[in-house]
């Protein structure tokens, strides 16, 4: 999978073939594009986004954008279906115990889901762009979408993980959380608001410094 980073502009810098100067095939091309999009729908909404911007950041023309997935609109479609891939795939890889002696602890895999969630924070733009989507309810296609998505979420908890239905909602509740923490730049007041600092530590008991590294601070834009 290609990563990414965002520089101070915003724009998003591809780690792999884009950097090697080799002509990209379509597929590559396109997960290049959705990796742009991801931030950018991040950062702006699906309102405030534009198309141009996508292409710019991804590195590409506007026009070949539209050529590809034809809409703003189904671009944002697209976008979704690859955060939730991406989200599902975390987390199926996750209920897998990485050593023996964790197998025998009931707990293990919903810690390593946890883990797994607050590891996605380094997708730029993810847990932003799901949130934007979920907001979406009364667009025709885009709350369809989104509701679909957010359904195969909570399928994965009962169906996959063998949660009970309040497990689940406990699980999808603290995950909400997290996601609007993360949409309000509540780190930019950790530290200095003792009720803010409270509220983050009590979410990241344990992976505190990494969030902090993670997250950006004041001026900085994913």
């Amino acid at each position: 999978m290609t990563s990414s980073r965002l520089d101070g502009s915003g724009a998003v810098a591809l780690d792999e073939a884009a950097d090697t100067g080799k002509r990209l095939s379509s597929d590559e091309r396109r997960r290049q594009i959705l990796v742009a999009a991801l931030a950018v729908f991040g950062t702006h909404g699906y309102e405030g986004a534009t198309t141009d911007e996508v292409a710019r950041a991804a590195g590409v023309s506007q026009p070949y954008v539209v050529r590809l997935f034809g809409s703003k609109e189904n671009l944002f479609l697209a976008t979704i279906q690859d955060a939730l891939a991406q989200l599902l795939a975390a987390f199926r890889a996750a209920l897998a115990p990485d050593d023996p002696e964790s197998a025998d602890d009931p707990q293990a895999p919903g810690k390593r889901i946890g883990q797994a969630y607050v590891d996605l924070i380094e997708v730029r733009g993810l847990h932003q762009t799901l949130a934007h989507a979920y907001l979406l309810g009364s667009n025709p296609v885009i709350g369809a979408a989104a509701r679909q998505g957010f359904a195969s979420v909570w399928r994965f908890f009962r169906d996959e993980m063998g949660l009970d239905a309040d497990q689940a909602r406990a699980f999808m509740a603290e995950g909400m959380l997290i996601s609007t923490m993360i949409g309000l730049r509540i780190v930019d007041d950790y530290g200095s608001d003792p009720q803010i600092t409270e509220l983050f530590r009590s979410c990241f008991p344990t992976e505190l410094p990494h969030v902090l590294g993670v997250l950006p601070r004041g001026t900085e834009r994913w």
